[in-house]
């Protein structure tokens, strides 16, 4: 028969912050899953790491375990993501932040001779203002995850009488003038 694994001693200040991050919805929901399994565990001394990180929404027996382990080692930290191996950005933050700032602008209000942004039109903008090249893939990413969402311009219904000075004969006898 297993040891049962208990979550080591916390203290006043430990147990605050897994509170916290636990039912944060400004963390990443990685980490508030992974300290809702040290809260699940500290509320309820007697529940297995197992059933409380399937009571986290981990579907794997072994996750509850894993992050009691690294939380009893490492403490809080120890619930963040480890660095990873890989190709480092190509970007720092403060380039990903001016693009966000950008794209938060009005075009128009920047001098440019449009109402709305486009990929193509964001990253002319970027290169121009702050001379640097940013893949569309890589600033639809950014904009993604920042929660912003692509709108799409439909500039032929807004204003169609200045486009189009028969508009008001080709629109026909539906169109009730208020």
């Amino acid at each position: 028969m297993s040891r049962l694994l208990q979550v080591r001693e916390v203290s006043e200040e430990e147990a605050k912050q897994l509170r916290q991050l636990s039912t944060s919805r400004t963390e990443s929901v990685r980490l508030a899953q992974r300290a809702k399994v040290i809260q699940l565990m500290l509320d309820t001394p007697k529940l297995p790491a197992d059933k409380a990180g399937k009571l986290a929404g981990y579907k794997s027996k072994y996750a509850g375990r894993k992050w009691v382990k690294r939380f009893n080692e490492y403490g809080i930290q120890g619930l963040y993501d480890k660095q990873r191996p890989g190709r480092p950005p190509d970007h720092t933050e403060d380039v990903r932040s001016s693009l966000i700032n950008l794209a938060l602008q009005k075009p128009d209000s920047l001098g440019y001779p449009f109402a709305l942004w486009t990929l193509e039109r964001l990253q002319t903008a970027f290169r121009e203002r702050c001379g640097m090249h940013v893949a569309t893939s890589t600033i639809w990413e950014w904009i993604d995850s920042e929660g912003l969402k692509w709108k799409r311009q439909q500039s032929w219904f807004h204003e169609a009488e200045k486009h189009d000075s028969q508009f008001v004969e080709k629109r026909g006898s539906s169109y009730i003038h208020i």
